[in-house]
């Protein structure tokens, strides 16, 4: 979930902009809930790993 369509019950605004001590917190909370792989949940950042790994791959059985 990201906090870009969630809108604060405190201040009636978007929780993304922070515009109140709830809305901070929230989205404290959402960003330690992601963890370290939240990043690869982007279909760009998926191909970009395949690519790097079918590269890697290729360097390694290749012929010397």
């Amino acid at each position: 979930m990201t906090a870009d369509w969630l809108v604060c019950a405190n201040c009636a605004g978007r929780v993304s902009e922070g515009r109140c001590a709830v809305c901070r917190a929230e989205l404290a909370r959402l960003r330690e809930e992601r963890g370290p792989w939240a990043h690869l949940s982007s279909p760009a950042a998926l191909v970009a790993l395949l690519l790097t790994l079918a590269a890697v791959a290729f360097l390694v059985t290749r012929p010397a």
